[in-house]
């Protein structure tokens, strides 16, 4: 109760507040939508896998075009051409209206910085430079939502992981020209690289072409990154947290098994080209889970060395009508595992109708069919799991979405 009414009185002065100086604006998206999905594990026998149909209403944050939030921004001019700039976002689950981002009030964003004529500087919670410069060029953010990313977002791609005790610094435009440099600070006494995360990304725009890179290097990714939210945890021995389990339906078996690994990489480029109502966009990246069998995390398989994925995505889409938008794309992941005992493919194909009933309103579909081979993380026969949905008993997995996202 009391936790309620402090946030009710924080919107009611933050609203009086925007009025008055229309410095502090309240803003948010509501994302929901019904699912039709051909195969999802139900259990584990002897014998194998077992899975079947499913209807599910399922939250715009893990299947639909965007997470379900609300938010608070604001600017206060210092002179100068320096201003101070904050940002609280809350990500929720608009099924059932609990928190997401494993709890966190204000687990998509919150940071507070200073805006200088050169770039902006924030400190908190924030989006990493491969979210920033490569992620927009991919189908996922653009018109196909969460099932359209990459295999489990392998490459963050989509946003589905941010970064804690961040510090940013994020360039002005020059000649088309912007560029970012992040670091995390680890905080662990006595070992500055301990949990220590950096990165940096650009981007380059010259009329309808553009193109995108951004790089992330993280130490102990089982604890600083894929930890990073409240209840995620660190994995353990008999449970990986974000990684997935390793018993009973998997609920990430693209990376469940390297947990242990002590270095993540991730890198990221891609190309663009705008030509009328027609945009076309090319992207690859590289996510290496090395140092495996590290103190990090559990190494039940006994994996060594390093595991590498290399993705590859074409995308188009175009705009019929101001209202309609139609795309498609297709996207390729190939994994190695450690030493060569696991090796896997995963193929998506995925195509999307938005309809905007106005400029805050729009009615969608997305259509996505994955195709998995080879052997996962688990060390078992790859199944194919669409993004934010529980991985399929085979090889094989389609899912409709029909959905109708709100913004205010």
């Amino acid at each position: 109760m009391k936790k309620t009414f402090i946030s009710s009185v924080v919107l009611i002065s933050t609203a009086n507040c925007a009025s008055a100086q229309n410095n502090v604006t309240l803003y948010g998206v509501i994302d929901s939508g019904v699912n039709y999905t051909n195969n999802v594990q139900t259990s584990r026998t002897a014998s194998g896998l077992k899975g079947s149909k499913q209807f599910a209403m399922i939250e715009g944050g893990s299947a639909g075009l965007q997470g379900s939030r609300w938010g608070l921004k604001g600017v206060e001019d210092l002179g100068g051409g320096m201003k101070a700039i904050f940002l609280l976002e809350n990500g929720f689950y608009s099924n059932n209206g609990t928190l997401n981002q494993g709890g966190a009030e204000f687990g998509r964003q919150a940071f507070v910085g200073l805006s200088t004529p050169y770039g902006t500087v924030t400190l908190g919670r924030q989006y990493d430079p491969v979210v920033d410069f490569f992620g927009p060029y991919l189908a996922a953010p653009q018109w196909g939502g969460y099932m359209a990313s990459h295999p489990s977002d392998i490459d963050n791609g989509l946003n589905s992981r941010r970064i804690n005790n961040a510090i940013k610094y994020k360039s002005a435009t020059y000649s088309g020209l912007t560029f970012e440099a992040m670091m995390n600070l680890g905080g662990t006494a006595g070992s500055f690289s301990n949990n220590w995360i950096w990165g940096g990304g650009a981007g380059y725009v010259n009329g309808p072409f553009s193109v995108g890179a951004g790089y992330l290097n993280i130490r102990n990714p089982n604890t600083s990154f894929f930890g990073a939210n409240p209840n995620a945890g660190p994995a353990t021995t008999n449970n990986l947290g974000s990684f997935g389990s390793v018993t009973g339906p998997e609920s990430n078996p693209v990376f469940a098994g390297y947990a242990s690994a002590n270095h993540l990489e991730i890198v990221g480029a891609a190309t663009g080209v705008t030509l009328g109502d027609l945009n076309v966009n090319l992207a690859y990246s590289n996510t290496r889970f090395e140092n495996l069998g590290s103190p990090s995390g559990p190494n039940t398989l006994r994996y060594k060395g390093t595991a590498s994925f290399n993705n590859a995505e074409i995308n188009a889409k175009y705009q019929f009508t101001p209202a309609l938008v139609v795309g498609t794309a297709y996207d390729y992941t190939r994994g190695g595992g450690a030493g060569g005992r696991d090796s896997s493919t995963y193929q998506l194909f995925s195509a999307g109708v938005d309809y905007f009933l106005s400029k805050r309103t729009d009615l969608y579909t997305v259509a996505v069919f994955e195709k998995a081979t080879g052997t996962d993380s688990l060390g078992q026969p790859a199944v194919a799991q669409i993004t934010g949905l529980t991985p399929s008993a085979t090889d094989k997995q389609v899912s409709l979405r029909i959905g109708i996202r709100h913004k205010f």
